[in-house]
């Protein structure tokens, strides 16, 4: 390096000094301000360029593509970008370190020059003094542009360092991740090793305990085949089945006697109530039968007059616990309705204040062929019976034509021809039933209320159609959920 001194004397030519040229343009037309102190540092660092470096879009566009990178990769992969980055950033650092020694160097050397031709223009005259001032703005022009560089880089020496700390951050948050991560791995392995060596643990003692019970039950297996064989050797087969034989002979005759014993208490029962109604002044005329009328008769001659009593019908069960009232049935005569098969007819006669009892002697039985009969109307979609209205809404009816009684699945109707008497669907409200007041065609009619307000009396052609309609339509509302029963049942 040629070092300058201001004690010089010779001649400057003309074509030492290169001319500056006029289109040259600065920013500004002074020498920059400084300071330089010991080992060749400045002092005061001059003021930062106004226009933006473009070093911050590169560090804005690193931090975009760092952050779509970290949901990509994983914190490894990120730890090691982080790494290389910081690498980088470091030497971009020492790079910037090195441009601010050489620009400091610049500004010694700009700065001696600059004083070499400021003494040389004190010593120079006419037109070679105008080009030493021309020396002199070009030097402080290069000063200018120094100073500007100065300032880039000291920009760039500021964006650099905030990214080397912005990496070293993340770097280490991405360590300290690895290192979290590395040691829930580790505790996850460790459970994982302590679940796998307790499950072993827990079949090697299921193993054991197997092994034990096994010889424990194979053990117990020999002794009780052992016993067995003792107990067959000391008896004898043919013992034992005679045994088995005699113990089913005996409960066949358990049986035999427990079905005549009943026999003989409901005989016992019968004849008790026959050696009654012997007794009574009343008897019960008639079959014992569904589809017959029973008819209550003075047996002696001091019995009041019936016309004279009230009169009462009730149901009592086979075994005669359960009394039930028949409501309405409060004549003579009274006609049994399919709910009083199985059951025992009672009727008391009350004449002032005493009451007298009259008694079937046997319970009801089926009409013979009825059931069958009933299947077969079954199978139809609707059961149709001829009938004669007999009375209507408790008044007797004037006119005696033939009406048809449709008993249907889900409905109930009355008609002649194509004139509709009444149709009604099954419900609460209705009520049908076997007619419970006298009269010889008793068996042959029914009560039907349609619903409140409308009710008939109804003479069927026999008896066994009038039971069929009866079993029939209770069949087809108990489907619909309704109990068809007479009055207050």
């Amino acid at each position: 390096m040629t070092r300058v001194s201001p004690e010089f004397e010779y001649e400057v030519q003309n074509d030492a000094v290169v001319s500056v040229s006029a289109d040259v343009s600065f920013p500004s037309d002074g020498f920059p301000k400084y300071k330089i102190g010991p080992n060749n540092e400045i002092v005061e660092e001059p003021k930062a360029n106004p226009d933006s470096p473009p070093l911050k879009e590169v560090v804005t566009q690193e931090t975009e593509q760092l952050a779509e990178q970290h949901k990509r990769l994983s914190v490894r992969d990120l730890a090691t970008k982080f790494d290389k980055n910081l690498a980088a950033a470091a030497k971009l650092s020492d790079e910037a370190k090195l441009r601010e020694t050489a620009s400091l160097e610049g500004h010694v050397i700009l700065k001696k020059l600059r004083d070499a031709l400021e003494s040389l223009k004190g010593c120079m005259a006419g037109r070679k003094k105008d080009d030493v001032e021309k020396a002199i703005s070009m030097v402080e022009a290069l000063a200018v542009k120094l100073t500007q560089e100065e300032g880039e880089l000291i920009q760039e020496k500021f964006e650099v360092k905030k990214l080397a700390n912005f990496l070293k951050q993340a770097s280490e948050d991405a360590k300290r991740l690895v290192n979290q991560e590395r040691s829930f791995a580790c505790a996850e392995i460790e459970s994982a090793r302590a679940v796998v060596q307790r499950f072993g643990e827990a079949l090697e003692e299921e193993e054991k305990l197997a092994q034990t019970s096994g010889k424990q039950d194979v053990e117990t297996l020999v002794d009780e085949i052992q016993e067995a064989r003792q107990i067959k050797m000391k008896h004898q087969p043919c013992k034992v089945m005679d045994m088995e034989h005699e113990l089913r002979a005996l409960r066949l005759q358990l049986r035999e006697k427990s079905i005549f014993s009943a026999k003989l208490q409901k005989e016992l029962a019968m004849s008790k109530r026959a050696e009654e109604s012997r007794l009574c002044v009343y008897q019960l005329e008639g079959a014992k039968t569904l589809g017959s009328c029973l008819r209550i008769r003075p047996r002696a001659n001091n019995a009041p007059d019936l016309s004279k009593c009230s009169i009462q019908w009730y149901r009592l069960s086979a075994e005669g616990e359960h009394k039930e009232i028949i409501s309405g049935a409060n004549k003579p005569i009274y006609a049994p309705e399919p709910l009083d098969v199985g059951k025992i007819l009672l009727a008391d006669v009350v004449s002032d204040s005493q009451t007298i009892s009259v008694t079937t002697v046997a319970t009801v039985d089926p009409a013979p062929g009825l059931t069958s009969y009933v299947q077969s109307l079954q199978r139809r979609s609707n059961a149709e019976f001829h009938v004669v209205i007999s009375q209507m809404n408790g008044h007797d009816y004037p006119s005696h034509s033939v009406h048809v009684f449709h008993v249907g699945k889900s409905r109930i109707k009355l008609s002649r021809g194509w004139i509709n008497k009444t149709r009604e669907s099954y419900s609460t409200s209705m009520q049908l039933c076997g007619v419970r007041g006298g009269g010889n065609a008793a068996s042959k009619s029914l009560f039907w209320q349609a619903r409140k307000g409308i009710s008939f009396v109804l003479t069927l052609e026999s008896e066994r159609d009038r039971n069929a309609a009866i079993m029939i339509a209770r069949k087809y509302a108990l489907d619909s959920h309704v109990v068809l029963a007479g009055p207050d049942e």
